[in-house]
């Protein structure tokens, strides 16, 4: 069944070429342009798969050459060989068939917020903001901070911020859900071990062509800004709220001294959040006994747990466990990510059969 999906791409590729070289559809920029797009994306799969083509023809010709007494032990070593080449070619075939998110690609904005647990959940909402920094900053990405709401005791109720960096989306869309966290708070005298919790939420950053939003549907205030923030904080209005009117979404932004960066900002935001309620009612319309496995949007789904105690971090979806608590929270989120992205990309090559 894999392989045939695979000859299927090879036909549709031969096809592609044929039509590229077609007058008619040099001539029609437009559709010259949509095919040229299609073929950049079947051809390193294409490719591929006539590499592991040859490889099935080379173990053929290997296992023939054991029949023949002088040549069985090179015979030998060729065929674990390319055995090992093969089942390397046919994990990276499912990688590269297994069906492709659009927004992939894109920057994000993430959302973090603290649940219960009081001021605890707000340490460690902190906690999270700076895991998720860390790790943008090991990839050598941006980051920009969107709007805060900091606690006294250096915890966050909210924090919105966005990550520019290609293909963030695809790293971190499995970070959407609830995080529990189990320790002894440091305002526990008694050594009791509490559970708090915080909600995230990863969102594909939405561009201009994405959501068509009109002004008119749009009411903007200023209002001063509070907290930390320099002189101007409660004395200029450069803090922004902004309300779109049709869907009741509210976004804000004061992270800025200026007023027209807290708007770009805040537009951005609300572009993002738009399209994500756009995508989330097209999901409902969808079978949702087909959602992933992983799971990606559903911020009251309990996704892992971080028992300090133990130094233990479990993500519940898959059953993953690793005993690595200081480094994840530092940033080093490789073994997570790597872990629920093969159990994702299985689920969906599962669904393809």
């Amino acid at each position: 069944m894999f392989l045939d999906k695979l000859d299927k791409v090879e036909k549709r590729c031969l096809e592609l070429e044929k039509l590229l070289s077609s007058a008619e559809i040099i001539s029609d920029r437009e559709q010259f342009t949509k095919l040229s797009k299609e073929l950049s994306e079947v051809k390193p799969v294409v490719d591929k798969y006539r590499n592991y083509q040859n490889i099935l023809r080379s173990i053929k010709e290997a296992e023939a050459m054991l029949g023949e007494k002088e040549m069985q032990e090179l015979a030998k070593e060729e065929l674990k060989d390319l055995e090992a080449k093969k089942t390397t070619l046919f994990q990276e075939l499912e990688v590269l068939l297994a069906p492709k998110d659009p927004f992939d690609e894109k920057n994000i904005i993430i959302e973090i917020r603290a649940g219960t647990g009081g001021e605890e959940a707000a340490l460690f909402a902190g906690e999270l903001l700076r895991m998720y920094l860390r790790y943008a900053e090991r990839r050598g990405w941006k980051t920009e901070m969107i709007d805060v709401n900091a606690t006294g005791l250096g915890g966050y109720k909210e924090a919105i911020f966005s990550i520019i960096g290609k293909g963030a989306y695809s790293k971190l869309k499995y970070e959407s859900g609830a995080h529990r966290v189990q320790r002894v708070p440091k305002t526990e005298t008694s050594g009791r071990i509490h559970t708090s919790a915080v909600t995230v939420a990863v969102l594909p950053e939405a561009e201009d062509v994405d959501v068509n939003i009109n002004e008119n549907d749009l009411k903007f205030e200023a209002f001063r800004a509070g907290g930390a923030g320099g002189q101007n904080v409660n004395k200029v209005s450069s803090a922004v709220r902004i309300t779109h009117i049709p869907t009741g979404v509210v976004v804000e932004c004061r992270e800025e001294r200026s007023q027209l960066q807290n708007r770009e900002k805040a537009m951005k935001l609300l572009r993002t959040r738009l399209l994500q309620a756009a995508e989330e009612k097209e999901r409902s319309k969808r079978d949702l006994s087909r959602k992933i496995m992983v799971g990606t949007g559903d911020r009251s789904e309990k996704i892992r747990t971080y028992n300090f105690p133990q130094g233990r971090i479990t993500d519940h979806r898959i059953g993953f466990t690793i005993y690595r608590l200081n480094d994840v929270l530092d940033g080093d989120l490789n073994e997570v990510i790597d872990a629920l992205s093969t159990a994702d990309r299985a689920a969906k090559l599962a669904r393809m059969e």
